[in-house]
């Protein structure tokens, strides 16, 4: 057995945490999160930095805030010198895989001016995993009933049925290989389900999803907003989600199987959720509870035992967190923290007190998520930078998550609470700072 634990993160992509049951949801479709969070530790708040597929990676992979990156929109490259996960684990003796949607290379562009989907991720875009099964941007290099990726030198793999399935078929045959081998490994898997499929315009679950979901119960916040698609999307939605799931059972009864799991931290997280365009033209992109909040599920060393992580949680955090979790030292340079010690039952001193998520692409905006409120401040277009920041940014949202936690009522030009808006207003101010953007100046709501 390596000396060290193996590392597995088991990344979803756009799935909201109400649909976990260890989260309160009673929709039945998550048992083995919900075992996963029985045995190991649930994050009850954790939330995204940056609600976009690429910028959210970026920060993932390097432990960074997405400005600090550049990767602060879609379609920005991770740059090739930038420390990734991957390189620290190699640095250590970990052979590290990566297998799924990458969304941070560079694609390139055909004769025809369009970009070319199927071109290969080089060797030198691809962060310093060893051992490649990816593709940039998974939903159209494969289909919901065809997964395919690239390896190491660029051939195409393939496994039959439901992309979930196919792809977590790859993932049992990775771990079967390498737990064969003396040395630890550290796999990240990225699944492109629930995320809609970009090209055609909409959610694709198993067959049979829709009528297996057809009265499924709905959140509150979607059915209070008259807007959106998700009357037509929710039960394809669930269905990507029951299927993540089902994978997710899979990982772990392979893991046990080989008599790996108690010596291997298994993560299950997303990137972001989705408020299936309520909010705005997009599924996610936005300050609210539905855009920002994901589920984060560990278990094995240092994490087994049934608790619950109530601090507020950073996605940067989960960087430091599997770093930490295997006895590496965390570089100087990451922005986030481990849980392992809130995980022991230990209270860190100085954690903080406020989830900060800068916000890209539907607008240019930043927005701090404290224990009872979110404040959102926007930027106008003639005052942004051109690197995802800008000189001036004016007041938004307010929401009162105790007595409106569906974020329904916009307080933010309600005189009753300036002064709560104004603390608020610093405490971003002071979040920015620290993730190294430069003093802007805020207005109030016009």
């Amino acid at each position: 057995m390596p000396a060290r634990p193996n590392v597995v993160v088991f990344f979803t992509d756009q799935q909201r945490w109400d649909t976990c049951g260890c989260y309160g949801s009673p929709l039945g479709i998550t048992p083995n999160l919900d075992a996963m969070a029985k045995r190991g530790t649930k994050v009850e708040h954790s939330f995204t930095v940056q609600p976009v597929c690429g910028p959210a990676r970026s920060c993932f992979q390097t432990g960074l805030y997405a400005t600090q990156t550049g990767c602060w929109k879609n379609a920005i490259p991770l740059k090739p010198d930038e420390r990734t996960l991957a390189h620290e684990f190699n640095d250590a003796g970990y052979r590290t895989g990566y297998i799924g949607k990458w969304h941070l290379a560079t694609e390139p562009v055909g004769a025809d001016g369009k970009k070319n989907y199927l071109a290969p991720v080089p060797p030198e875009a691809r962060g310093g995993y060893q051992d490649w099964y990816g593709a940039n941007v998974l939903e159209f290099f494969s289909e919901p009933f065809a997964f395919r990726v690239q390896d190491n030198d660029g051939k195409v793999v393939e496994r039959p049925g439901y992309r979930v399935d196919g792809q977590t078929d790859l993932v049992l045959e990775y771990i079967d290989e390498r737990a064969k081998a003396p040395e630890p490994f550290f796999l990240f898997v990225s699944y492109i389900e629930p995320h809609h499929q970009n090209a055609m315009k909409r959610y694709v679950g198993p067959e049979g999803s829709r009528e297996r979901f057809k009265d499924a119960w709905v959140p509150e916040d979607l059915r209070a907003l008259d807007a959106g698609d998700w009357k037509e999307q929710i039960a394809d939605y669930y269905g990507c989600c029951a299927a993540l799931d089902a994978g997710l059972g899979r990982v772990r009864g392979k893991l046990e199987a080989l008599g790996i799991d108690k010596n291997t931290v298994l993560l299950f997280c997303s990137d972001h959720g989705s408020h299936f365009r309520t909010r705005n033209g997009e599924y996610k992109r936005s300050c609210h509870e539905s855009s920002i909040r994901v589920p984060t599920v560990l278990q094995g060393p240092g994490f087994d035992g049934g608790r619950t992580i109530n601090e507020f949680v950073e996605l940067v955090d989960w960087p430091a967190t599997l770093l930490d979790a295997v006895g590496l030292p965390v570089p100087e340079r990451m922005m986030g923290r481990s849980l392992k010690p809130l995980a022991q039952g230990e209270k860190p001193h100085g954690w903080r007190e406020e989830a900060f998520v800068q916000i890209s692409e539907s607008q240019i905006a930043r927005a701090v998520r404290t224990p009872r409120w979110t404040y959102c401040a926007d930027a106008p277009a003639d005052f942004q930078d051109g690197a995802g920041g800008s000189k001036v940014y004016v007041d938004q949202y307010l929401y009162d998550n105790e007595a409106d936690p569906h974020q329904l009522k916009n307080l933010v030009k309600d005189p009753a609470h300036r002064s709560t808006l104004e603390t608020l207003r610093a405490r971003l101010k002071a979040r920015m700072a620290a993730a190294g953007e430069a003093a802007p100046a805020f207005r109030g709501a016009e």
